[in-house]
């Protein structure tokens, strides 16, 4: 079965030349700490464009929004750009093409925290037989399962900040060099805690956060609570097996 959403013809245009000057030379570090920033990755009309299409489908205070690139055809469009294909295939070795997106708002009204965990399943089209792959289960109607790690180890996030974030306001905290381990047990993920320093990944408008699904990550809820949203973008090079689809993948 296939379900990937055809390409846009349509692509975002942009002059800037961010990310190539960002991530040029972070293969090296993105493989040691399993992430890298693009600072200034977005221009500002990009980012006015992105959140005129997130601002018709979710409202202020929604916590999250899931199957983003189906719903907002801008993102679907930004996330096949050059701006950020040319900058993911630098780091991936290969041709990356994007397989889901979600919203993440935290707001006074909306105000949440996340374990330390890793990011292990994926979202398909239809639950099918595969070797390692599993468990499953659904969120929103959509069929996510677990992948073997080696898959997991060669995609990327980027999560696209469209406010300022920084500890006060819940930003993101990672552990450096925890993707390289596969997956990590509750028991391993406790050691990790205790034995490493957390880095507070604090961002402006516009920076993105390149980072492996297998880095250990964490949030805490907002001391000063305002809108934070982040664009969460995964990225894949590999079709999947067995007849099963990437659900939101967008593939030539």
């Amino acid at each position: 079965m296939t379900c990937s959403i055809r390409r846009e013809e349509a692509l975002f245009k942009s002059d800037c030349g961010l990310a190539k000057m960002t991530v040029a030379t972070s293969t090296a570090k993105i493989e040691e700490d399993g992430f890298v920033w693009a600072r200034d990755f977005v221009p500002p009309s990009i980012l006015q464009d992105l959140e005129n299409g997130i601002s018709e489908i979710t409202g202020r205070t929604r916590a999250g929004v899931r199957d983003l690139l189906r719903k907002c055809p801008p993102l679907r469009a930004f996330a096949q750009s050059s701006l950020v294909v040319d900058c993911l295939s630098e780091l991936l070795n290969g041709q990356p093409f994007p397989v889901r997106g979600i919203l993440f708002n935290k707001t006074p009204e909306a105000n949440w925290r996340v374990a330390w965990h890793q990011d292990l399943t994926i979202a398909v089209c239809e639950p099918r037989d595969a070797p390692g792959f599993g468990p499953w289960s659904m969120k929103e109607g959509i069929a996510h399962v677990q992948p073997p790690s080696a898959m997991l180890e060669r995609m990327l996030t980027l999560r696209l900040h469209l406010d300022d974030c920084e500890e006060n306001s819940g930003a993101l905290r990672v552990i450096a060099g925890s993707h390289r381990h596969g997956k990590l047990s509750a028991a391993r993920i406790n050691e990790w805690k205790r034995r490493s320093e957390a880095i507070t990944c604090d961002a402006r408008r516009g920076d993105a956060l390149i980072m492996r699904p297998l880095l250990l990550h964490a949030s805490s809820a907002a001391i000063t609570p305002r809108q934070r949203r982040v664009i969460h973008l995964e990225f894949a090079t590999d079709n999947l097996p067995n007849g099963l689809a990437w659900s939101e993948g967008i593939q030539e």
